[in-house]
């Protein structure tokens, strides 16, 4: 007899979507298992019961993929989204691919660099969730300049509003000129527009932002738009 699994893990496993994605899918009653709208908390078999979301199938588990893409300006961190209108979405950057991978995480539409993306549903959770505090590296271009009292500020915490502050970070500077400012953000959690809205608070302007590294995998050589499988060495540094 097959053990029974929890519903969003199995999509998740599929590489229809993430886990979370899974479980919002569930909540807005889009999933049903054997022609029934499934519950959170529902568990079914791996075989013999039938999984739709949104009307499609879920196949069984996929064969694992893991990629780093350097995301360009203006592409949506999302596998899909019915509200993005004429917006692009990074894997269409990924057509080429037969798997169907998502992106772990988000960097909004403004930004660039690296992203992760895999159908590996249970990576994708332990690279994401917030308790594992991943580290992320970003290069951030200040319109105007700096000082080094300011980048104190960012880094001890800062309150963006909402009730939320920032945990301390590293903030250094690493080039002054008079019309530009460049500082090296590294921070281990990732509230929405955080590093732009932690400038905005001291009155800086970001005109540019790039992620360079994520848990230890670099951007490396990658030009926008271009991606590539990670190594081995690159998921062990990540499933650390």
């Amino acid at each position: 007899m097959n053990n029974k699994i929890r519903i969003q893990k199995i999509i998740a496993d599929s590489g229809y979507c993430s886990r979370r994605r899974a479980e919002a899918y569930i909540e807005e009653g889009k999933v049903k298992v054997n022609g029934r709208t499934a519950r959170i908390g529902d568990k079914v078999c791996e075989r013999g019961d039938i999984i739709t979301v949104n009307g499609e199938k879920i196949a069984s588990k996929a064969k694992p993929r893991y990629i780093k893409l350097y995301k360009p300006r203006g592409y949506l961190c999302s596998a899909s989204d019915p509200h993005i209108g004429t917006k692009r979405l990074i894997t269409e950057l990924l057509n080429k691919i037969p798997e169907r991978v998502y992106p772990i995480g988000r960097l909004d539409v403004n930004s660039e660099g690296l992203i992760l993306l895999t159908n590996d549903g249970e990576f994708a959770n332990k690279i994401a969730h917030p308790s594992n505090s991943v580290s992320k590296t970003y290069r951030v271009t200040i319109a105007g300049k700096a000082d080094e009292l300011q980048a104190e500020r960012l880094a001890s915490g800062v309150d963006i509003g909402g009730g939320e502050i920032t945990r301390p970070c590293s903030v250094q500077i690493i080039t002054e000129e008079e019309k530009r400012t460049v500082l090296l953000f590294t921070i281990s959690e990732g509230k929405n527009r955080q590093i732009r809205r932690m400038c905005e608070v001291l009155g800086l302007t970001v005109s540019r932002l790039k992620r360079i590294s994520v848990g230890g995998v670099k951007l490396g050589l990658l030009r926008p738009g271009e991606y590539t499988d990670l190594s081995k060495q690159e998921i062990k540094l990540l499933e650390r």
